[in-house]
């Protein structure tokens, strides 16, 4: 298996060499990868799960995995699964940029379907209040913290305006912005999104200040209410989840390697493994 582990490490390597990026959204985060029900392309019978609200323009990087897969099935046909390759993805990504490593247990196997609205109630949206991302991660055998240390894998990647523009003009029909986000961060995310409808796709960097980096700064970002999404700063609003956004904030060692555990909690999530499944030779679709 080491010579399958060197080829998404190579096609990682080389794309954050390409595009002189940290790892994107899609590879930090196998929030829904754990099937890899979200690589598949819409179909006549489903309709997947890559335009599902939480995902909508935010999960990206599928050409990477195609790369990999194309690569993998070369070398040695049907024999790694999509949701290895996303898992182990992940992992590559931050290790190249933060050197962060967790074990990766091979051996899943790729669902057979996808579906946009069990992405839509089961994911975290990024209007949801707390506590209801809360129970959903419960409700998968993760936890609160889990839920904190999870959210940052919001240390790189981007937003599109639509997910959080609400808080710059008009918050909960208000007619004036989100009173808990910082002026000058207010001020910056007027000007790339400006209060028009065209305005919508344009994207902001989740973290600001490191924005290819992964690293704790997500946390001091939501210490100082500049947290850009109100699921981001809802972590404020706990009296536990804040004190443990101020433990990361402080500690990145400690945020390190509570990530790693977390993320291999994460990746055992209704894996598919024996005969349930199947090996995709292509991740976008199942096969024949």
């Amino acid at each position: 298996m080491q010579k399958h582990i060197t080829t998404v490490k190579t096609e990682i390597e080389e794309k954050q060499e390409e595009q002189n990026t940290g790892p994107s959204k899609e590879t930090t985060t196998s929030d829904q990868g754990c099937d890899g029900s979200v690589l598949l392309d819409d179909t006549s019978t489903f309709t997947g799960e890559k335009n599902a609200l939480p995902n909508r323009n935010s999960a990206r990087g599928f050409e990477v995995i195609d790369a990999i897969k194309a690569n993998l099935e070369k070398a040695c046909p049907s024999t790694v699964s999509c949701t290895d390759i996303l898992a182990l993805a992940a992992r590559e990504a931050i290790y190249l940029t933060a050197g962060l490593f967790w074990s990766v247990s091979l051996g899943r196997r790729d669902s057979l379907t996808a579906s946009q609205s069990a992405a839509n109630t089961q994911l975290p949206s990024p209007f949801e209040p707390l506590e209801n991302i809360t129970a959903k991660f419960v409700s998968k055998g993760l936890d609160v913290k889990d839920v904190v240390v999870l959210s940052g894998a919001h240390t790189i990647g981007f937003a599109q305006c639509a997910t959080f523009k609400r808080r710059l003009f008009d918050f909960d029909g208000s007619g004036n912005p989100d009173p808990t986000l910082d002026s000058s961060l207010l001020g910056n995310l007027r000007t790339i999104c400006p209060n028009q409808n065209d305005s919508n796709s344009n994207l902001a960097p989740l973290d600001a200040v490191t924005i290819n980096k992964f690293d704790n700064v997500y946390y001091k970002n939501l210490m100082n209410n500049s947290g850009l999404l109100e699921s981001d700063q809802a972590l404020m609003t706990d009296n536990s989840t804040a004190a443990l956004v101020s433990s990361y904030s402080k500690n990145p060692y400690l945020f390190s390697k509570e990530f790693a555990t977390s993320m291999v909690k994460l990746i055992q999530i209704g894996v598919l493994t024996g005969q349930d499944g199947e090996i995709r030779k292509n991740c976008r679709v199942v096969n024949n």
